[in-house]
């Protein structure tokens, strides 16, 4: 397992990178390369190596930023620090020990991106299950276990952002502040970052206590329908980081030794999770209403039990099974009426 750490190392490599960036524009003209054709740059040749590997890969035709690439032969662990002779630069280890190796270290304008290999854990015997539903509205991530009835409702702050932040942009647009949107994007994608980092964590180590597994849908292509849907809800969902979040969940429960599933996420939002009636309308927003049965909860909680059902047995328990669970299933406001 690598995982890529970010720190920031306080030094200016101003002149350092724009030596790379003259190796890199060598190499993508260049038909064959050493080091010493770009020793005349005057950047160490360690990192010129790497460079020219890099940008001499066909099917690269162009260079964004480029990094100072240090590979694990040109990094040393001192002092519990890490020491990168070739350009004399001590960084912190604050990331989880032990590790097998350190991979290569980039360095940027501000930050260093450190890869580190991890020895990965045995994944954990599975005693419960948690249905993971995943939403662009509401709390993007609502975790259901059938075997506690235990509910765990994360970033409900994400749709809000997203509302601020739009309307932020709205505005911006019609004044022609253009510069201004682009920076008022990258914010929001930051805020929203922070807080998929926060709720993943947070549902993985949920799993790891209650020595559970993760079941989720398989969303791809799940953006292909978008055409089909409203102007309004378009928007939800081209704004919707779940792959974002799916990615953070494996690399977590990875790390834990958290076990995935993926299971076919076909009407698990309109079925009934107590008596397995489907119909559309069965849900209406974030609240579920069985027309059958008459059973009404979050429809968050309801399609994560659903979810949860179908990596069980492959296909949902219901009646006196749903019955005898333990714990709250966070039934609405609106139910009492």
């Amino acid at each position: 397992m690598i995982l890529t750490y970010k720190v920031k190392h306080e030094r200016d490599f101003s002149k350092e990178l724009s030596f790379a960036h003259k190796v890199a524009e060598y190499a993508l003209t260049a038909d064959s390369w050493s080091s010493a054709q770009v020793k005349h740059i005057g950047l160490k040749s360690i990192i010129s190596c790497q460079i020219l590997k890099k940008y001499s890969r066909k099917g690269i035709k162009r260079i964004n930023k480029v990094k100072l690439t240090i590979p694990n032969q040109g990094i040393k662990i001192k002092d519990d620090k890490i020491w990168i002779p070739c350009v004399n630069l001590k960084l912190p280890i604050y990331f989880q020990k032990p590790f097998k190796k350190i991979n290569q270290i980039e360095i940027g304008p501000v930050y260093a991106y450190i890869s580190v290999s991890y020895d990965e854990p045995q994944i954990q015997k599975s005693e419960r299950t948690i249905g993971i539903d995943r939403n662009t509205t509401h709390h993007v991530l609502v975790a259901s276990c059938p075997e506690t009835g235990k509910i765990k409702k994360l970033g409900k702050e994400c749709h809000h952002i997203h509302n601020k932040y739009k309307h932020m942009r709205k505005n911006l647009q019609k004044k022609g502040k253009y510069k201004k949107v682009k920076q008022i994007r990258n914010k929001e994608n930051r805020k929203v970052k922070d807080i998929n980092h926060k709720i993943t964590k947070a549902l993985v180590e949920h799993a790891k206590d209650n020595k559970a597994c993760l079941v989720m849908e398989d969303l791809k292509g799940i953006r292909k329908n978008n055409k089909k849907t409203s102007k309004k809800n378009r928007y939800s969902l081209n704004s919707w980081s779940f792959y974002q979040q799916q990615l953070m969940i494996e690399y977590k429960a990875k790390k834990l030794g958290v076990g995935i599933v993926y299971v076919e996420p076909r009407y698990t939002s309109q079925r009934c999770s107590k008596c397995g009636h489907i119909e559309r309308e069965n849900r209406k927003g974030n609240l579920f209403q069985c027309k059958k049965c008459g059973t009404v909860e979050d429809s968050g909680v309801n399609a994560g039990f659903n979810i949860a059902y179908l990596h069980q047995k492959g296909i949902p328990r219901f009646n006196a099974d749903r019955d005898v669970l333990k714990g709250s299933i966070d039934t609405p406001k609106e139910a009492t009426v």
